[in-house]
């Protein structure tokens, strides 16, 4: 064979199946459509969210869904200030790991602030959600700071 010439043949790529979001995904995105977010237990008591179909640590399969605060803690962060093409939000902002109250694991989400000097670990967020839901991921437009209570 002439090393200039190349080996080929026509290849289409493609994915001819829907996937089903399943019992513990499928009831995530549920209580996201009714405004709602919910964990799931594992054996030892804690909750992780999102959930998961199978503890992490032991592999067990995990059923017992429960819901969590729509409020919760930064836990660490950065600043985004020009949003990628693909990104959800067209203007800077924060990502941050936020555990929600009642959750044991963080949870990745925009915290939608104007500067970088808004945010700080620690502080109190709470969800913003968007006016109509629809039971996707993007039903949470992000994370507000909470009113600090000056009474």
């Amino acid at each position: 064979m002439n090393p200039e010439e190349r080996l080929s043949a026509p290849i289409v790529l493609e994915y001819p199946f829907t996937r089903t979001t399943g019992p513990v995904i499928g009831a995530f995105m549920t209580g996201l459509r009714e405004k709602i977010i919910l964990g799931i237990k594992r054996d030892d008591g804690t909750v992780l969210v999102p959930p998961t179909e199978y503890d992490p640590v032991t592999s067990k399969a995990l059923t017992e869904m429960v819901e969590v605060g729509q409020t919760g803690e930064v836990t660490t962060w950065t600043w985004v200030e020009n949003p990628r093409d693909q990104s959800p939000w067209d203007s800077p902002h924060a990502l941050a790991m936020i555990l929600l109250d009642g959750s044991d694991t963080p949870f990745l989400h925009a915290v939608l602030v104007e500067e970088p000097d808004h945010m700080k670990t620690g502080m109190r967020v709470s969800i913003k959600w968007k006016k109509e839901t629809e039971g996707h991921i993007q039903d949470i437009e992000g994370f507000v700071p909470e009113k600090e209570n000056h009474a």
